[in-house]
């Protein structure tokens, strides 16, 4: 009982850690497994056992038999179906083909040559060779997210290495399995053909498995047969089942049916996809942290010290340095990155869990079952799991400025609420070049935003979800339009470190607007309108218009010349470079104005001379009444 309550409390510890450190759970999660395994067996117990043993040697142990090894499997479907879920096919329209070359061409550049540098620097068998080197063809978004949040770069780039991740684990995962067939199988002659017979048992089961449930479980969730309090549980059930059910059929599919389940229902439209995406999400992390702690600890020292010389070193440095980029350059080959993208994209390959967790897996039973060299396959794969992560998680952003992808600017906008308004200044915006990303928690609005072909993300303000998206790492300004000032006022106290560098704006409420005394400590978006204002023009004028600009004083007489009596609303000043900026920096920032600047403005168009001549008739009346 004190060695289980000690894993969950010591993982979530780590997990604290690397988020106060902004650096990969898997870090601590693994020194602390070793610490509490190998190292306190060795250095620290009188006794000379581990302070956690994670399977029952006859006196003490977490899991008897090969209770573990189901454990693992049934935890790592559960993280692969998770990491599915987050999978959306719009993400990749600019960098598809560069995402299948990374995950073809780039595996087998990496299955191949760590393969053959396995084989001649351990001296390994070439059974165990390619097992290994099938092991960390994986990357893993558990790694690659923590490392790229914090790192401001172009989209594209950071959709390959996020895509990458995720699509990469369960390829790796078949690639091990295929070659753990072909280790296990002994038939003579028949030994090829089994072995590939039962790799496309996999890939059968596994995707028709995965696709059709996946269907299933939409079609039951939408059609409100299962109880709201039952959805995540059920959803969770479900995937335990396919992952069994498939594995009963072909061994080893559950792991493909489950990444297939997760993507299908990830691209649905279901309205609880969001719900399901946050249990899973909790759920990972828990049992990541449970997972790693308990391999690490598994592993024992006579095992460590196998790879303990410098044989290690050159078989590391040949992966992260030669294979890598190999594998990214060829993929990448006349394809629309950069000389700068492809060498960072090559510099950043950390290995994950789904690596970890499967060569536990098979090295385990292989060395159970007395093959040769198996003893190396956990140690190896833990040292390439160890040195990537340590090694991106510590320079990936000095790489980022030394290549020039490290973005100076983040010029993205978030925009907080897609009401009607939103979705219309976040589309002016779109066209003028800028990336922008709408969220909200009401699904139709952020449908029809998916309809302009805005990035709209189905969020909840309170989340602490928004601040991992990696996706919105180029983002530099906020700007909170919602029709409830609470949610501007969070929005822009919470997340103007993060999002709005550059600037964070929010409406102006209604009792500001009256108040002609007020003095906001916030920057306002629109200095004379309310939502209410927003909204009605809005409706009425649903369109953005631009008019050039001769000065200052010009300007001037525009913006008195808006107002709610001409259904006008200044939004933005072009510049001469096409430039779009917020007016209520105006007083600050743009006092004196160079032909070509425009003002940018929502409403009805400017009919300037019959404004004027209205203001002057109105103006002449007053006086006639007075």
């Amino acid at each position: 009982m004190i060695e289980l309550a000690g894993i969950v409390i010591l993982g979530i510890l780590a997990q604290w850690v690397a988020w106060k450190l902004k650096i990969p759970a898997i870090l601590p999660l693994i020194l602390i497994g070793l610490l509490v395994g190998p190292i306190a067996a060795e250095y620290l117990s009188s006794d000379g056992s581990k302070w956690i043993e994670p399977i029952y040697n006859g006196k003490k142990g977490l899991f008897p038999g090969e209770s573990l090894f189901y454990f693992v499997s049934l935890a790592i479907s559960i993280i692969l179906f998770e990491g599915g879920l987050t999978l959306r096919v719009k993400e990749i329209k600019n960098v598809g083909p560069v995402i299948s070359k990374l995950i073809t061409i780039g595996s087998l550049v990496t299955f191949f040559g760590a393969a053959v540098a396995a084989h001649f620097i351990f001296y390994l068998s070439w059974e165990m060779s390619f097992l290994f080197s099938a092991l960390i063809i994986v990357t893993g978004p558990t790694v690659i997210t923590p490392i790229l949040r914090n790192i401001p770069l172009k989209q594209d780039v950071s959709a390959v290495l996020r895509w990458e991740g995720i699509l990469i684990d369960p390829i790796g995962a078949l690639v091990a399995v295929l070659v753990f067939e072909f280790i296990s199988v002994d038939a003579g002659g028949a030994f090829t053909k089994t072995a590939f017979i039962e790799f496309g048992k996999i890939v059968l089961f596994g995707s028709t498995f995965g696709f059709a449930f996946a269907h299933g479980l939409n079609f039951i969730i939408n059609k409100k047969l299962i109880p709201h309090y039952l959805l995540n549980v059920f959803a969770l059930a479900s995937v335990l089942g396919v992952f069994v059910l498939a594995d009963t059929f072909a061994h080893e599919s559950g792991l493909l049916a489950v990444v297939v389940m997760g993507m299908v229902l990830g691209n649905s439209n279901s309205p609880y996809l969001k719900e399901l995406l946050y249990f899973k999400e909790s759920l990972s992390v828990l049992l990541v942290s449970i997972l790693f702690i308990l391999l690490a600890a598994n592993i024992n020292m006579e095992d460590l010290l196998l790879i303990f010389n410098w044989n290690t070193v050159i078989l590391f440095a040949i992966v992260v340095f030669v294979l890598r980029p190999l594998g990214v350059f060829l993929s990448t080959f006349n394809s629309s990155l950069e000389l700068n993208e492809k060498l960072f994209i090559s510099w950043v390959g950390p290995r994950g869990i789904v690596a970890a967790g499967i060569a536990s897996l098979f090295g385990l039973k292989l060395a159970k079952n007395g093959v040769p060299d198996a003893e190396f396959i956990t140690p190896l794969v833990f040292m390439i799991v160890l040195g990537t992560v340590l090694l991106n998680a510590t320079t990936a952003r000095y790489v980022a400025q030394w290549v020039g992808v490290f973005l100076k600017k983040s010029n993205g906008i978030l925009i907080i609420g897609a009401s009607k308004a939103s979705r219309l200044i976040g589309n002016y915006l779109e066209e003028n070049g800028r990336h922008v990303v709408l969220i909200d928690n009401n699904q139709n609005n952020i449908d029809k935003a998916a309809e302009l072909g805005l990035e709209a993300i189905n969020t909840n303000i309170y989340a602490d979800t928004l601040a991992d998206n990696i996706e919105l790492n180029d983002v530099g300004y906020i700007i909170a339009l919602t029709g409830n000032s609470d949610i501007n006022h969070f929005a822009i106290d919470r997340f103007k470190g993060e999002f709005g560098e550059n600037g964070a704006f929010r409406l102006i409420t209604a009792d500001e607007l009256n108040d002609p005394n007020y003095k906001p400590k916030q920057s306002i978006f629109l200095q004379g309108d309310d939502f209410i204002s927003l909204t009605e023009t809005t409706r009425r004028y649903p369109a953005i218009h631009e008019i050039e600009l001769t000065d200052k004083k010009h300007f001037d007489t525009l913006i008195d010349l808006s107002g709610r009596d001409y259904d006008i609303i200044p939004l933005f000043l072009k510049d001469e470079s096409d430039q779009l900026h917020i007016i209520s920096n105006i007083d600050k920032d743009y006092e004196e104005f160079t032909e070509g600047w425009k003002l940018v403005y929502l409403g009805k168009p400017y009919d300037i001379e019959k404004i004027q001549k209205e203001k002057t008739n109105m103006k002449q009346n007053e006086k006639a009444s007075n």
